[in-house]
């Protein structure tokens, strides 16, 4: 079992705890204690299946131990223990959190509930709308708990065994409202997440359907003479054997290739790969191995099975033995034809023989380990199993079915799992099953896909129910396409969370209150959240308000200036406000000062590699920067890229000499910077190397852009724009309500009153009067307000 072994620290310094006869207590950090009771004082060092690092640096701290109780106090919490009571109960410990005691109380006495702001769910399963959401490590009272009291022990070997009955090992997370501070600290016990590769952040196609190889290869050529790149094949059960003897019991668990389909599989995924696309076969491993099955003889006789009375060999994950012949004889030789990564699609219980065990823990845990073998980084597809389940991304949240509401509750529950450090999520886009055709939903679903951490078009075997953008109208044709392209060019912003993600514990999607945690609106707007470092994503996830053809979400912007994403319309932030769009967009917003690096238009195929062009977008108003990861192998590179801003004097951007291993990178590379919000009293100077040089520049006012483009130059040039007087431009709002009137389903008359309002009135409170005398509906009102007041200098 040796190759299956972790890194693990389990040990904590001797000189942060404090024993007890049958208690004892583990300052780990200021914030954080571990609560163990053991009638006999056995205490527990080895590592368990969620907590493998106790290795923190000791903090500070002060113990009063007196006949009746004890007390330990840190700079954060305070612990109160009176002894003698017997286990830990709500009157015999007690635990304060000290930056919650104005005006917050925060006392947690044990046994309580923690009031959290919930964490995630298993799966999304048959999910029409909402779902429960097991227990977070964020809470608004300043505290959380993790019960680790029936976690599995990790032992030295790699294997997992039950530890003793009727303990408590709990631990108390005392973070307040530095919620950043909680996860970080979390992951530090619990393992960092992962990096993921690169490939699993472009498109994923995925159906429930049983292609043969010709259809398939027939579909993929298509997408590309469509120009939709997808980086991800995924081929479902159906690429086994399904339809097979009564007697062997049911087809769902299979690993012998359906030849009539694929008569070629290894030629098949190599075609693939040719393509720019990685490989995952759909498995359910639940039924063991029967004897129909290819590898069947082979795999019997090394794990002693009668294969000549055709004896099932069953799924036992629980056995060292079983493992090692599963990963031999199942998986490997499919790796070795060209399967980069499993789908593990198990969803048949939640026992083993060994007490205590979940299949499905055991399943993501070993299969991630073995994905990384012979250095490969490591990848698998499965369902969450629990806290510390972030060490094996990418998570499965199952068949939804296609309808609003399913649609409505994803973005929250996505953004919500990092409450418990989950980042990983990938949805069936568009939803799995029954519900209805609504061209509508499947646009705005797949806009929430692109912005979202994986994003995977998906749908059953029905023949009305398939994600290929031609099976729409062809408005929503055009904006899914546009859409599927995006979300290749933001693969370099993308795997630069996803390092700072694995380094920083930054999840990706973070709700809008982990850097507001005061502010109540921030906890109000549950489908809005910050998407990396520069965006905020507003999913748009109603209908249309068809006489407007808009749709709109409610949204609170924090302080500062935001500019959208697509438009270059600048808002002023601290305040909440409902944002309109069309069907061609939803809003996102960049912050001021922000910089955003894409693949330019030029590298948009289903490979995803490192961009011989980058489109970098930047965003007026502040100092802002950035620093771009790209790695291949062991080797990484850094690129910093800032922004300094001196409203009414010279605003400069630059972009320095990548640092690292510069010959992971193209010789020479073709930068595109879009300027967003500039506004400038001379045309700016670009350089390179501190040599002026001549560059296309190009002024979009109708965005708000000015976009700059260089010739290819090589990778260590040092580029640098500078703008003199630089302030931010206004937003060009007769324009924009024009453009919005003209799209209108409403009386002419009434748009012309609008308009002519506009144009006397210019964004006046006179203009407001004049608004409300004409009785709009709520909607166009309210349309036509988020334009004329997004901001005002």
């Amino acid at each position: 079992m040796k190759k299956y072994t972790i890194e693990t620290h389990p040990q904590a310094n001797e000189c942060a705890i404090v024993r007890g006869d049958k208690y004892r207590f583990t300052v780990l950090t200021s914030r954080m204690i571990r609560l163990e009771y053991d009638e006999e004082g056995k205490f527990e060092d080895s590592a368990t299946q969620s907590i493998i690092n106790r290795n923190f640096s000791v903090p500070e701290y002060r113990v009063i131990d007196e006949a009746d109780h004890l007390e330990i106090i840190t700079e954060n919490v305070h612990l109160i223990c009176y002894k003698g009571k017997g286990k830990f109960s709500k009157n015999n410990l007690s635990i304060q959190v000290k930056s919650m005691l104005t005006g917050h109380g925060a006392t947690w006495h044990y046994g309580e509930n923690t009031n959290d702001l919930r964490g995630t769910a298993r799966t999304l399963d048959g999910v029409n709308g909402t779902t429960e959401l097991e227990r977070g490590l964020i809470s608004k009272y300043g505290f959380s708990i993790i019960d680790d009291s029936k976690s599995l022990l990790i032992t030295e070997d790699g294997w997992v065994e039950p530890r003793k009955e009727n303990i408590i090992d709990i631990y108390f997370l005392g973070y307040g409202r530095e919620y950043l501070d909680c996860l970080k600290d979390f992951y530090h016990l619990c393992g960092s997440t992962p990096m993921i590769p690169r490939f699993a952040l472009g498109n994923w196609w995925s159906r429930y359907y049983r292609y043969t190889e010709t259809e398939y290869k027939e579909l993929m050529e298509r997408f590309e003479k469509e120009h939709m790149p997808f980086s991800v094949a995924v081929i479902d059960m159906d690429w086994h054997l399904v339809d097979i003897p009564a007697k062997y019991g049911s087809g769902w668990t299979g690993y012998t290739w359906n030849r009539e389909l694929f008569p070629d599989p290894k030629g098949f995924m190599e075609w693939l790969h040719n393509k720019g696309m990685k490989v995952t076969l759909n498995v359910h491993p639940a039924d063991g191995v029967r004897a129909y099955e290819e590898m069947y003889v082979d795999m019997a006789k090394e794990l002693g099975v009668d294969y000549e009375k055709e004896q099932r060999i069953n799924f036992d994950i629980a056995d060292p033995e079983f493992l090692d012949a599963y990963f031999k004889y199942l998986h490997h030789p499919n790796e070795e034809d060209g399967v980069d990564f499993w789908w593990i699609d198990w969803q048949q219980g939640g026992t083993t023989k060994i007490t205590g065990l979940d299949p499905l823990w055991m399943l993501n845990h070993y299969h991630f380990l073995d994905s990384m073998r012979n250095g490969k980084q490591g990848l698998t597809f499965s369902r969450y199993a629990g806290i510390a389940s972030h060490r094996y991304p990418v998570g499965f949240s199952g068949d939804t079915f296609i309808t609003w509401e399913s649609l409505d509750f994803q973005p929250y529950f996505t953004a919500n799992a990092s409450n418990v450090g989950y980042g990983w999520w990938s949805h069936d886009i568009g939803g799995h099953m029954l519900g209805y055709k609504d061209d509508e939903l499947a646009v705005r679903w797949l806009q929430f896909g692109v912005f979202s951490p994986i994003n995977r078009l998906h749908s059953s075997s029905s023949p009305f129910n398939s994600k290929e953008p031609w099976r729409y109208n062809l408005i929503a044709e055009k904006v899914m396409k546009e859409y599927l392209r995006l979300r290749h060019k933001f693969v370099p912003y993308l795997y630069t969370m996803n390092y700072l993600n694995h380094k920083e514990g930054l999840p990706l999607m973070q709700p809008m209150y982990y850097h507001t945690p005061w502010e109540e609106a921030a906890y109000k707007v549950k489908n809005q959240y910050y998407y990396g470092t520069e965006l905020i994503v507003c999913p748009i996830t109603t209908k249309i308000n068809n006489s407007i053809n808009q749709g709109h979400v409610t949204a609170w912007l924090p302080k500062g200036l935001w500019f959208d994403f697509f438009t270059g319309r600048v808002y002023e932030g601290e305040r909440n406000i409902n944002l309109y769009r069309g069907i061609e967009q939803i809003p996102v917003l960049a912050k001021s000062g922000g910089i955003v690096p894409l693949a330019g238009d030029s590298e948009i195929s289903n490979f995803t590699n490192n961009p011989n062009e980058l489109e970098v977008h930047i965003f007026a108003g502040t100092d802002g920067s950035f620093v771009m990861y790209e790695d291949e192998g062991k080797s990484s590179v850094k690129t910093q890229m800032a922004l300094e801003w001196n409203k009414e004097s010279e605003a400069v951007f630059h972009i320095t000499k990548p640092e690292g291993d510069i010959e992971i990178l193209p010789e020479q590379r073709v930068y595109k910077l879009v300027f967003v919000g500039f506004k400038a009293a001379d045309v700016p100077e670009v350089f390179c190397n501190d040599e002026k040089i001549r560059a296309d520049i190009l002024i979009e006012q109708e965005k708000n852009v000015i976009i700059i483009s260089l010739p290819a130059v090589d990778i260590s040039t040092e580029v640098k724009v500078i703008f003199k007087e630089a302030s931010i431009r206004e937003n060009y709002y007769e324009q924009e309500i024009f453009d919005f009137l003209n799209k209108a389903q409403i009386s002419f008359i009434i748009k012309e009153q609008i308009y002519s309002a506009v144009r006397k009135f210019k964004n006046s409170p006179k203009l407001m009067s004049e608004l409300q005398a004409l009785n709009l509906e709520t909607e166009l009102l309210e349309a036509v307000s988020e334009i004329l007041w997004a901001y005002s200098e």
